[in-house]
This record gives C-alpha cells, sequence and structure tokens, in this order.
C-alpha cells in the first residue's frame, strides 16, 4: 500500500505526457523489426540473403540517425530546453514516419529511418531529465520507472499491431500518434531547476571531455549496451538465429520481438522498484546483467529448444535487460544541470547506434562460424564492457541534482544574471 501511495504521488501531468512520449517513441523505433521481411517484399527484395543485409543497412541507417540525433538534440536541451526538444523531434520523427509508408526501395527506406532516427533521439533523454529535474530525489527513480515502463508497451504495442497491420498502416499509426501527442506538451512546464537557475551561456558539452567525465560518460554507454544487443539481435533476427539451433517449429521475428518486449516491459518496472528499494541503482542493474548473460548463454548453447521455449526465454531475457530507466536516470544523476540533457539524450541514442556496431560485428562473424555462435560471441563482449564499466561509476541514488558543471568540478548551481548571460 505504501508503494501505490508513492507511485500515485508521482504521477503528474508531466510524467504521464513524458511516459506517453516515449511510449510513441518506441512504437516507432520497434517497428522496422518486425515489419522488416513484409515491407521489404512489398518494395521488391525478395532473396532471403538480401532481406537479412538490406535489414541490416536499414536498421543499421536508423541507429546512426540515433546517434547524430542524440548529440543535435542533446545541445539544444541544454541550451533551449528540456521542453523545446520534446516538441522539435516528435515533429520529425512523426512525418519522417508518415513518409516511411511510401518507401519505394532500399536506399528511400534507408534514408527515411534515418531522418526518423534523428528526430526519435530527443524523446527520451529530453523527457527523462525534465521528469528528474522535477520530481524530489527521493521520488525521481519512481518518476522514470513510470515513463519507462509507459514507453516500453509501446514495443509490446508495435510487435502486435505490426503483426495485424499492413506495413504501410503501421508506420502511419505511427506517425499520427507522434502529431497527436504534440498537442499534450503545450500543458508541460520546463524544469524549474532549468528555467530559473540555468543559464544557458554555462552549457557546455566540452566539459564531458575533461575532468574525469568523459570516463563516466563512456561506461554510461557500455552499461546499456546488452539492452540493444538484446533487441537488435537476439530477437530482430531470432529466425536466422534459430535456424542454425535446431529448433523445433518456426519462430518469426514479431513474435520474439512481442515476447521480448512484454519481458522489457515488465523489467523495467521491476528494476526500477527493485532499485528504489535497495536503494542502489548499481547493484540494480549488476544483478539484471548478470541474469541476462546466463540466460544469452542458455539460449544460444541449449540443443533440443523449441519455438515455444524460444519465446519464453526472449521473454525472460527481456526482463533481464529492463534496466533502462535505471540506466538513463543514472547517467543524468552523473552530471550538473548545464550538461544534464546533452548526457541524458546522447547517451540512450549512443546506446542505441552501439547496436549498428553489434550488428556489424554479429555480420562479419555469422560469415565466419554458425549464426548462434557469432551472436554468443558478440553479446559475451556486450555484457562483459558493461559490467566493467559499471565498477567505474558512482552510486547516485540520494545525490541532489541542483548543481552545475565546472571546468574545476561540480559546484552549486550559480543563479543566472538578469540579462541572462
Amino acid at each position: 500500500m505504501k508503494f501505490l501511495r508513492e507511485l500515485r504521488s508521482v504521477l503528474n501531468l508531466t510524467v504521464l505526457v513524458a511516459g506517453l512520449g516515449y511510449f510513441v517513441d518506441l512504437f516507432d523505433i520497434t517497428l522496422f523489426g518486425v515489419v522488416r521481411v513484409a515491407s521489404l517484399k512489398d518494395i521488391g527484395v525478395t532473396d532471403p540473403a538480401d532481406i537479412l543485409q538490406s535489414g541490416l543497412l536499414i536498421y543499421n541507417a536508423q541507429m546512426v540517425g540515433m546517434m547524430v540525433g542524440g548529440l543535435l538534440w542533446g545541445v539544444l536541451a541544454d541550451k533551449r530546453g528540456r521542453l523545446s526538444v520534446m516538441f522539435g523531434s516528435i515533429l520529425l520523427y512523426s512525418f519522417a514516419n508518415l513518409a516511411n509508408a511510401f518507401a519505394w526501395d532500399v536506399t528511400s527506406y534507408a534514408v527515411l529511418r534515418f531522418l526518423g532516427g534523428v528526430g526519435l533521439a530527443g524523446e527520451l533523454g529530453a523527457a527523462i531529465t525534465l521528469v528528474a529535474e522535477s520530481l524530489p530525489k527521493e521520488k525521481r527513480g519512481l518518476g522514470t520507472t513510470i515513463v519507462a515502463t509507459l514507453g516500453m508497451l509501446g514495443i509490446v504495442a508495435a510487435a502486435f499491431l505490426g503483426q495485424h497491420m499492413h506495413w504501410k498502416t503501421a508506420y502511419l499509426t505511427g506517425g499520427f500518434m507522434g502529431l497527436a501527442l504534440l498537442f499534450a506538451r503545450f500543458k508541460v512546464s520546463e524544469s524549474e531547476l532549468f528555467s530559473k537557475k540555468m543559464d544557458p551561456a554555462r552549457a557546455n558539452p566540452l566539459l564531458l571531455l575533461t575532468g574525469g567525465r568523459f570516463i563516466k560518460y563512456i561506461c554510461c554507454i557500455l552499461i546499456g549496451v546488452p539492452i540493444y544487443f538484446t533487441t537488435g539481435i537476439l530477437f530482430t533476427f531470432a529466425p536466422e538465429l534459430t535456424a542454425g539451433l535446431n529448433v523445433q517449429g518456426t519462430v518469426t521475428a514479431g513474435n520474439a520481438i512481442l515476447y521480448g518486449s512484454i519481458g522489457l516491459t515488465l523489467g523495467d518496472l521491476l528494476a526500477g522498484v527493485f532499485s528504489q528499494w535497495l536503494k542502489s541503482r548499481k547493484r540494480a542493474v549488476a544483478m539484471n546483467l548478470t541474469a541476462g548473460f546466463v540466460l544469452m548463454l542458455v539460449y544460444g548453447l541449449t540443443p533440443g529448444l523449441t519455438s515455444t521455449m524460444v519465446y519464453g526465454l526472449s521473454f525472460l531475457i527481456g526482463i533481464t535487460v529492463g534496466y533502462w530507466a535505471v540506466l538513463v536516470t543514472m547517467a543524468a544523476e552523473q552530471f550538473g544541470t548545464n550538461i544534464r540533457g546533452t548526457v541524458a539524450t546522447t547517451v540512450p541514442n549512443f546506446v542505441r547506434g552501439s547496436a549498428a556496431l553489434a550488428a556489424s560485428g554479429f555480420a562479419y562473424l555469422k560469415g565466419e562460424m554458425s549464426v548462434s555462435t557469432a551472436a554468443l560471441i558478440v553479446g559475451s563482449i556486450c555484457f562483459g564492457l558493461a559490467l566493467l564499466a559499471l565498477t567505474r561509476l558512482e552510486e547516485t541514488f540520494h545525490r541532489d541534482l541542483d548543481y552545475e558543471e565546472t571546468a574545476n568540478g561540480p559546484q552549486p548551481a550559480a543563479q543566472p544574471s538578469q540579462s541572462g548571460t
């Protein structure tokens, strides 16, 4: 009962709108993985090998777009405010998804997914930063957990609707949902820490490169890499991966993504609640990573699996890598207000972009060995680096966020001058 009261206490308009924005964000990000085969066949790509290669190209274009967008929107979040990014990004990715319904070949498909990726890059970081700065420190973990849990339902919706709609209709649905959400944004207020205490002139993303901050920043990215290895390879390319494992029954990417995303949704809620109970972000993430690595080995090394078992493992693995909200919250808490928007926006997008590196490594290795062995090698590297990076970060559960980064280290936030300079 106490937990439910605390949960209700943080369920305000800012949290709800941020969560719905992340829902649309993840719906659009996930959709390509679900409609990949049907959409490529519809535009003339019919050979299975070409479908795989074209799928990797388009997927990588989307993820590279998110890396580019992460830098763009991150700097704008600290210069112009969190809300301006939430408005600009949703306009770009909504129109890109509408246009995606009319892609006519692989090149146009890839270009539109790149533009969509640029737009999608701004949503999560701005939302998490806004929520984290708007709630008291003992409750911000719950607020960001609600945002992430609502967002993960977008993956479930994409996995379900993408299998039951024509792919063009699915893209149009995502675009129109984004435009509809835009109107709800007008009632959300800017973060008080930014609007009343933050002088945009003090926003300097280059501070990330000095004073040990760059190592912390890279560690935040590495911790999230297993999440997108899982969704980008284990789930998206489940048909190709399981074909070499002699799995009994047919495994489809849509179902693997569906069951995996249900696990991700539950996992995000559990990881957030668990970190609140432990009063530690680091210990919660460490437990998730360890369990996820073990389940990945079971997935790739156990003979005689059935398609039902594969979907069950996808669900369980999804739970273990459902620490997305905890990760982005922890990353935002590591840095001061004047570069927090840059960090919270770029970290999740470089994590997403890392899926392009993982997919490229997977694509190379599968030509040298079995598909399952290639996936296990890439996955082991991803999980190993994440666990190592976690040991280099500070615990931030009780940290006050009212501070800024300077060349001399973190300092209490200073009031901006009357002129705003």
